[in-house]
Formats: C-alpha cells, structure tokens, sequence
C-alpha cells in the first residue's frame, strides 16, 4: 500500500506539472496557433542537441534551462568616450539639422521629377498635428534610446528562412524589394548582441535637456469614470470611424456649439513649425533620431495621426532574476485622432495591445502637448509615470516609468501621409500607372517611402533553441523575434484601439491593463 500511495502522489503531482506546463503558455499568451506554427514550433524544440533538454522543453515547458544566466542592461562600457565634444557643441544643435541620406534617390534620370513626386510636394502637415505633438519622457536609468531607422541598416545583414539573402546594400530606398522574397525575411544583426555593441544602445540621441520645464503649469487631466461608454458622452461617433465608416452625429451640434472654426480642416502649414518657438529652434528636447510620423485621413474631417518611435534593442523585463522578452529592433507608437483639427483622443502602444483614451484625460504640459512615458527596455508607452504590472499576477512581470529625459518627436521627423485605400489599387494597377498609398509630406519631399512597405521583420528571427544565448519558460522566450515595421500597426483601424472592442479611458488609471 505504501509503494501505491507513493505512486499515486507522483502520478498526481506529474498531471499537476503537465496542466501547469499546458495552461501557463495558453494564458500568457493567448493568441491560437495554427499548424503551421505549431509546425515550426516542433523544429525550435528540436533543434537542441540534447535528449533531456527536448523532452522537458515538450513535456513541462522548460526549454534550454542549461542555458539561463543573468542578462545585464550593459556590460559597463563607458560610451561616452566614443562621443565627440563638438557633437554636443550648442550651435551645432541648436540648428536641428536633420540628416537627408536619401537626396541622391530623387531626381528622375531626365533631371526633372515626374508626376508623382511633383505631387508629393503638395501636401503638407496640418499646423495642429506639430500644434499636439507629444513629449515623451524616457526612463532616467534607460540603456537603449531611439534609434535612426536608417543607422539601424547598417549594422544588420537580410536573412530569408535563416540564410544569408545576398550582399546587396539594402537602404531606406529600396527595402521594400524584399518583398519579392518567398519565406520569412528578417533583418539579422551584424553583432553579437549580447557583445552589447554602441549601436545598440544609441547614446547619441539621447534628448538635449529641456532649459525650462515644459511640465510646468500643465493643467491636470480631467477626472472622469473611464468606463462609461462613449456613445452616452459623445455628440458624434469621431471613435469608430474611417472611410468605409462615415461620422455620425448622435446629437443636436447647435446644443453644443464649437470649439473649433470648420473653415480651418484645410489649413496647412506654410512655414516650418518649429519657427514659432523663436527666432532660432529651441534645441530642447531634440535627439538625433527622427521619429516617424504618418498621417491618416478617415475622412469626414478625422485624422489620425501616428507617431512612430524607433529603437535598435528592446530590453525585456525579468522575473525572478530571468529575462524574457529581448529582442532586435522595436517600433512603439502614439496616435492622436483628430476631427477638424481638434484632438478628441489618443491610443498608445504597449506589447501586443495597448491603451486608449480620450483627449482630456491625459496629463499636458504649460502649452497644450500631451505628455507621455516610455518603459525602461521596453520602451511601451503609459500616460504617467510609475510602474505598471502586466500578464503575471502579483507584479511579478512590470514595466517601469519615470520622468527621464523629455524628448520632442515634433523636432525631428520623417513626415508622410499614407492612404490605405490605395493598398488594392498599387496592388492591381501597373507600377507605371499606380498611386502610391504613402507620399511624403512637404517639409521633407525627398524623404524614402521604400522601407515602409517592407513586410519583414526588423530584427533578428527568434534564436534555436540550441543557441547559448536562448532559453523558453512556459511559453515565454528569452529572445523573440524582431517586430515588422508601421505599416503593420492597423493604421486603418476605425476606432482608437488595434482590436475591435476598444475601451476608451476618460480618467488615468495605474490598474488599468494594456490588455483593455
């Protein structure tokens, strides 16, 4: 009886492992995964060289546990020996000369530009979009700051089903070529990342320091319940709508008056907005990496403006000492929804979903721009500083904000307005005819729209499972694979979230998951 009763323990305890090894992945990520996935999933776990190791990675989900160890931010490089002083010299600066590596892609062969890009230069930004620009506080204790998308290819090899594409240069100009690759194509470093080389880490653009703090006399935000529907509190239907979705009016206008003359939904800039800051640009806030801004008309006076933020790593968090969630290349976002010129509200990225809410609610400095916070390492973007636990309980797994340095995306950029009902017609029409969806605005006419149309990823594939450098726990991967690129970011989505059922914020709130 005593040999049964042992065996009955263990029998017990080993169903208990299994279901704990079947249900964590699932709530960790809950996505379905269909058989081509599971397929290639079967291929990582074999490709450990070691019996042990592939039976406990399919049986309790502890993949290549050989492999953990700490995984610092940094290896205490002092970066700022690579730095040159003259960089930092305050003229130099305070000019904002963006970098135009693309000038010599522009001219046709006949030295006249054709009819498309005669038409690029017609369209500018509306003065509101620089108007509600955001400032986004980065982490004070941050390791990996924005990065230029166009440094980024210069230290990355293309890579099609895990083999080496070719040698050719690929640049902003003509990334989009990769399209014509069947398989998987991702961008491979050229480094060890784990080397931790400067590229990485981007330290020359961190954000010139403020003089004067913007935060300064912002008006708190609006204190509302959030999870009152919207239709019950709004006089039009601006928060699920584009141009197969008009605006509806769902009350009398002439009760509530206007905030904002119709007569402007036209008016563009006609002058470079940063001159309304002084007679010279103000350096504050300005980093060296651009940010990308893509425009998005719904129609019926709704745009949606989306703010791209670029960074070479993405640090993942850790739990219990482990870390999970690093990899190669990382594009966060901020989008501000517009109806005739007035903000009415905001979504921001985090993970895999994020967070909406409507304009009022977020905090805003002494001149109106809204006021943001990016993670440590993961660069997710939250409307308040502190730390915000998401997926596992107990706070085990959280991001973290603070107010770091303030960067200004509205002083350096690359500008487009991109028309996603054009997408079918490029698609069908001859390239000699065609539309193109994305034309760059007026204030950088030369600007490359190639890399947006790249369908890849930006960094490197997930790594085997019989690289040094990898491990899996219940799911969850050490290194993941690298994202794809804004035009992958539901740009043509109705309402303010990515998903369907979007729940719009009216007040802060430090519980609120990125998952509503």
């Amino acid at each position: 009886m005593y040999w049964v009763r042992r065996s009955a323990i263990l029998l017990v305890v080993l169903l208990c492992l299994s279901f704990v090894a079947w249900s964590v992945p699932r709530i960790l990520d809950p996505t379905s995964k269909d058989a081509e996935k599971r397929a290639k999933d079967q291929r990582w776990v074999a490709s450990s060289p070691y019996f042990l190791d592939r039976q406990l990675c399919r049986w309790i989900s502890l993949c290549g546990i050989h492999h953990i160890r700490k995984d610092p931010a940094s290896h205490g490089y002092d970066w700022e020996d690579d730095l040159d002083d003259d960089e930092y010299d305050d003229d130099l600066s305070g000019e904002l000369r963006r970098v135009r590596a693309w000038d010599e892609d522009v001219v046709a062969p006949s030295g006249k530009r054709d009819v498309l890009q005669r038409r690029r230069v017609l369209k500018e930004v509306p003065d509101y979009v620089y108007r509600y620009a955001p400032l986004v506080h980065l982490y004070s204790g941050e390791e990996f700051w924005p990065s230029d998308i166009r440094e980024h290819l210069e230290h990355m090899t293309v890579y099609q089903d895990s083999t080496v594409h070719n040698s050719t240069e690929w640049s902003l100009h003509n990334l989009g070529q990769l399209n014509k690759l069947n398989g998987m194509v991702t961008m491979h470093s050229n480094d060890d990342v784990e080397s931790r080389p400067p590229w990485l880490h981007s330290h020359n653009n961190i954000p010139q320091p403020f003089e004067d703090d913007p935060d300064a006399g912002g008006s708190p935000p609006a204190r509302r319940p959030y999870k009152e529907d919207l239709p019950n509190r709004e006089h039009s239907t601006w928060y699920d709508t584009n141009k197969d979705h008009p605006v509806h009016r769902l009350s009398d206008p002439r009760k509530y008056g206007s905030s904002f003359d119709r007569s402007r939904r036209n008016r563009y800039l006609t002058k470079n907005p940063l001159e309304e800051r002084g007679h010279k640009p103000d350096s504050d806030g300005y980093s060296r990496a651009p940010a990308v801004l893509v425009l998005v008309d719904k129609g019926e006076g709704v745009v949606d403006a989306f703010w791209f933020f670029f960074y070479s790593y993405n640090l993942g968090q850790t739990v219990f000492g482990m870390r999970f969630g690093n990899h190669v290349g990382d594009w966060e976002h901020f989008m501000i929804r517009f109806q005739d010129g007035k903000p009415r509200g905001v979504f921001l990225s985090e993970h895999e979903a994020g967070q909406s809410y409507v304009w009022d609610a977020l905090e805003k400095s002494s001149t109106g721009r809204p006021i943001i916070y990016s993670a440590v390492g993961s660069h997710a973007m939250y409307p308040q500083a502190g730390d915000h636990p998401y997926v596992l309980p107990f706070k085990l797994l959280k991001d973290v904000t603070d107010k770091g340095p303030l960067w200004d995306p509205g002083l350096n950029n690359y500008a487009y307005h991109y028309d996603y009902t054009l997408e079918k017609e490029v698609e069908e029409s001859s390239s000699a005819k065609r539309r193109p969806s994305l034309v760059a605005a007026a204030n950088n006419p030369q600007a490359p729209t190639s890399w947006f149309h790249y369908t890849g990823r930006w960094g490197d594939e997930v790594y085997a499972l019989s690289d040094l450098r990898q491990w899996r726990l219940f799911g969850q991967y050490h290194y993941t694979t690298g994202p794809t690129g804004p035009k992958f970011k539901s740009l043509d989505r109705k309402q303010l979230c990515k998903k369907d059922k979007c729940l719009v914020g009216y007040e802060l709130d430090p519980k609120r998951s990125w998952r509503d």
